[in-house]
């Protein structure tokens, strides 16, 4: 796995910062990208194989610019781990602002999107032509939590990029594949463990899992042949109310 390379997007943080680690722990070169310096530099923590590149993902121009800054200093690009998102704050979709779904969607979608298209194109250029891409989903793309309708329509989109780059890269090579996580602990899910609203009204604690089971899987994901694919892998903690929940 020497030459390999990953890119993956909001590396600066749970996640990503979890991934990015591990798969500079077993010796693949790692761009960094993230909207703020500082916490890229965080995770790279000086490591050879690391390449930070900020960058926001809705901003279409600083993508193609940080995609040619790793073509111009590595060449190739073997993975993409679309991983950047947020959540929304729970509530009716009447008393949701439409900034805040906005906000979400530029980045749950739009941000995907265009730094999807910006791997695809790599990839289709690239020599040896190929690669994979792996979305990060959400078990809200098969069953929402209650007051998440701005977030788990996002969830939704992502599932059909998937379907349809894995569909469009088959005649380039490219792979596609998605991974839906659930509770794993992170920056962005604390409030999972202290309690979280479910569907019959109550607030419980749920179970959590560490993120180092997402980096692991992840890089399963990635370290398969191009002819082989993870198309869908769901990853939660065991107990948590998802079978079941609706």
């Amino acid at each position: 796995m020497a030459d390999k390379t990953i890119l993956i997007t909001g590396a600066g943080s749970g996640i990503g910062r979890t991934t990015a680690r591990h798969f500079l722990s077993h010796g693949w070169k790692v761009a960094l990208l993230g909207r703020r310096a500082a916490p890229l530099t965080e995770t790279a923590d000086g490591h050879a194989k690391a390449l930070c590149l900020p960058c926001d993902v809705t901003d279409a121009e600083a993508v193609t610019a940080a995609f040619d800054s790793l073509q111009n200093t590595w060449g190739h690009l073997d993975v993409l781990f679309n991983n950047a998102g947020i959540g929304n704050t729970p509530a009716p979709i009447d008393d949701i602002p439409l900034e805040e779904w906005q906000t979400l969607s530029d980045i749950n979608i739009s941000g995907m999107f265009i730094t999807a298209r910006a791997a695809f194109g790599m990839m289709r250029r690239q020599s040896p032509q190929g690669g994979r891409i792996i979305n990060n989903g959400s078990i809200s793309a098969h069953v929402p939590r209650p007051g998440s309708a701005p977030y788990t329509m996002s969830k939704h989109a992502v599932t059909g990029l998937t379907r349809s780059l894995s569909l469009d890269g088959r005649a380039y090579g490219i792979a596609c594949g998605q991974i839906d996580i659930g509770n794993a602990l992170t920056e962005m899910s604390q409030g999972i463990a202290a309690g979280i609203p479910q569907a019959n009204g109550t607030t419980l604690e749920e179970p959590v899992m560490d993120a180092a089971h997402i980096a692991s899987s992840v890089f399963h994901m990635a370290s398969l042949p191009l002819d082989v694919n993870v198309q869908f892998m769901t990853v939660m903690a065991t107990n948590m109310p998802y079978i079941g929940r609706g």
